[in-house]
């Protein structure tokens, strides 16, 4: 496929053939406000998006965030993850604060198109815009994609379990790591959904009428559910990993 790949700052499109294909639990995160409608507009010139030059339609989108972080990435990135990393680049912006890294939000392949090696050009096309930006870092907090397979497998094991050949198990993680990242640490909390298990009932089809963990189609653990305190809660671990742009 020809692509062409350009932020949206300099060519603003219609994304809505992008919208409607992650889980609806995933854009329940009380966080997502600030980046949902907030991060293309604040951030255009860190949000790509790939347009099939034959139909002009919108195929992949790479959303990335400028933010401040003082610490030696090295020696670990906060348990927050992708909360952590939404939540900073807002507060830096209102604060004035001067970033000095950037930080992966979303990469999303239409699903028609994936498997076909399209996640890597956009994971390649955000750390040079990252680059070309001027940020030596671009971090992740990566969703690993087969986790939901194993929604009760430890994701302190998972994140690091590796094939004979040495590369991750999970297949996103093994499409970073082949570009050069750096798994550092586990965010433990990256997302987190609170909600009323009736909520949960509409956003899943499932009953959500017992006490205790259930398991959710697309989620990387289980929920977990109060039937007497009315709330079930979603904590979902990503895996943030570490590029250098060469800038």
């Amino acid at each position: 496929m020809d692509l062409d790949i350009a932020t949206v700052a300099d060519r603003p499109v219609d994304r809505a053939p992008l919208d409607g294909h992650w889980p609806p639990f995933m854009t329940n995160d009380p966080t997502s406000g600030l980046y949902y409608g907030y991060v293309d507009e604040h951030f255009p010139e860190f949000c790509l998006v790939a347009l099939d030059r034959a139909t002009g339609r919108p195929v992949a989108k790479a959303y990335s965030v400028p933010l401040s972080f003082a610490g030696d990435i090295a020696a670990g990135l906060p348990d927050g993850g992708w909360d952590w990393a939404i939540r900073q680049s807002a507060h830096d912006r209102l604060s004035g604060a001067q970033p000095t890294i950037a930080s992966a939000l979303e990469i999303l392949v239409h699903p028609e198109l994936r498997g076909g090696g399209l996640s890597g050009v956009m994971l390649a096309a955000m750390r040079d815009n990252a680059r070309r930006l001027g940020f030596a870092d671009l971090v992740a907090p990566v969703r690993p994609s087969g986790k939901h397979l194993e929604p009760h497998r430890p994701i302190d094991e998972y994140a690091f379990a590796t094939r004979p050949d040495g590369l991750p198990v999970d297949p996103w993680l093994r499409v970073h790591v082949r570009a050069g990242g750096r798994i550092v640490n586990v965010a433990h909390h990256s997302m987190v959904v609170p909600a009323r298990p009736e909520r949960w009932r509409e956003w899943t089809g499932l009953p959500f009428d017992t006490t205790g963990p259930v398991e959710v189609p697309f989620a990387l653990s289980p929920v977990h559910c109060d039937i007497d305190q009315d709330v079930a809660v979603y904590v979902e671990p990503n895996v943030w990993v570490h590029h250098r742009t060469g800038a």
